[in-house]
């Protein structure tokens, strides 16, 4: 085929501009967008396999690869997911395919740290890569179309893009990275290191990065570090709540949280636990964020939290584990007893499901509990921001009314607060 140059979409180069003009007040957040991106994809893969075991070719182990080269100035991250056909690098990378395009748009405030969020909630992580390169290069095949049929996009971050088809040998997708001059210190094995180490090690696929190693010099010339020709694993390799909770650092759950919410703020509580019940066996991973989102009281919004069956990624905003009420709270639960094609209609009429539900729900309770009762600001602050919704539970939850009812506050005629409660 031909190369074809073709326009951005409007929303997509005023997003440009932004980006390009440093809205993210800390750069290193593509690195976090681009890796998480490449786990996506091989969730994808892994998620629509369980259909279709051809898809992995002869390729069945997923990972995620970081390499660099100091002399092209180019940073690459690979991985062995999904991939792209031609017309999918078309829509997913020259458009903002999301039916919210117009409201991310009229969100962005000029506010550096609250626009970053909005990036990558809207999942558009991918443009971050302008903060860095003054050319993007991508190179993709989807799984199970053939050799010939690999697609390579380009753009330098203007107004255009151009894509052609190319032969490609592997699956999956290869980002390059053309350095500005002022970023070539990312070209840089322990900085790329501890960035994936910050906010990446918890991704369940090995992350890999070539092996270096001190090579002396010769004939009095200075020695250097070289590739040795090995790939090593530079994270954790395990998904967070898979691990014991006496190996977690607060800071790496307050990361986790800010990875899956795009909140740029530590969470208020959360809580981590393995549940082994009678009828269901589940871990859960549930926070409550310090502020609430801006369209918190559109109840039509899809909301919830991520479901996982036995560490596969199965959707985004699992709203059946979660009652409407607590919309707000943000994290994972991986169920060891749910299949794997499980369908959101499925979830609705799940008995493990309306388990998990339950389970969840009275954890969450019980963390609003801890707060009222043990850290008096932090609960002032949980209840200015989410009061208005969890009162909705007295007519929802019927189970739990006495305990909602005992987490209330209202104004009092004499102090003007809300410090008082009728429990």
């Amino acid at each position: 085929m031909q190369k074809q140059t073709l326009s951005f979409q409007a929303e997509v180069a005023q997003l440009l501009k932004l980006v390009t003009h440093s809205l993210y007040s800390n750069p290193e957040i593509f690195l976090r967008e681009l890796v998480s991106n490449a786990s996506d994809a091989c969730d994808k893969l892994r998620f629509e396999a369980l259909n279709n075991a051809a898809l992995y070719e002869t390729d069945f182990e997923l990972k995620v690869r970081v390499s660099f080269d100091q002399v092209a100035h180019t940073l690459t991250i690979a991985d062995n997911g999904i991939g792209l056909s031609l017309q999918e690098a078309i829509d997913n990378l020259g458009t903002i395919a999301k039916s919210g395009t117009r409201d991310f748009m009229a969100k962005l405030s000029g506010d550096q740290k609250n626009d970053a969020q909005l990036i990558g909630q809207f999942g558009v992580g991918f443009y971050s890569g302008f903060i860095v390169a003054d050319k993007i290069t991508v190179e993709s095949r989807r799984a199970g179309l053939p050799v010939a049929q690999g697609v390579r996009w380009s753009s330098e971050g203007t107004g255009e893009f151009e894509v052609s088809e190319v032969a490609r040998a592997e699956r999956g997708t290869s980002i390059i990275l053309h350095l500005k001059e002022d970023a070539l210190d990312y070209l840089n094995a322990w900085k790329l290191k501890g960035i994936i180490n910050k906010y990446s090690d918890h991704i369940s696929l090995p992350i890999l990065m070539q092996k270096e190693e001190w090579k002396d010099g010769e004939n009095d010339q200075p020695g250097e570090m070289v590739f040795t020709g090995e790939w090593e694993t530079v994270n954790q390799a395990a998904a967070l709540w898979t691990r014991a909770k006496k190996d977690i650092t607060q800071e790496q759950y307050d990361e986790f949280y800010k990875q899956i919410s795009y909140d740029g703020e530590a969470p208020l509580a959360s809580t981590h636990n393995r549940v082994e019940g009678a009828t269901t066996e589940y871990t859960q991973l549930l926070f409550i964020p310090a502020k609430a989102p801006m369209d918190m009281f559109n109840r039509d919004k899809a909301a919830g939290v991520k479901l996982y069956v036995k560490r596969v990624f199965i959707m985004d905003d699992a709203q059946a584990l979660m009652p409407t009420y607590l919309r707000f709270v943000k994290g994972v639960v991986d169920s060891a007893d749910l299949p794997l094609n499980v369908s959101r209609e499925l979830l609705q009429e799940s008995r493990a499901v309306k388990a998990i539900r339950e389970g969840c729900t009275k954890r969450v309770l019980s963390m609003i509990e801890d707060l009222a009762a043990n850290d008096v600001d932090k609960f002032k602050v949980f209840y200015g921001e989410f009061g208005a919704v969890l009162k909705e539970g007295l007519g929802e939850d019927f189970a739990n009314r006495e305990r909602l009812s005992k987490l209330l506050r209202f104004a009092s005629s004499t102090t003007g607060t809300t410090t008082v409660s009728f429990a």
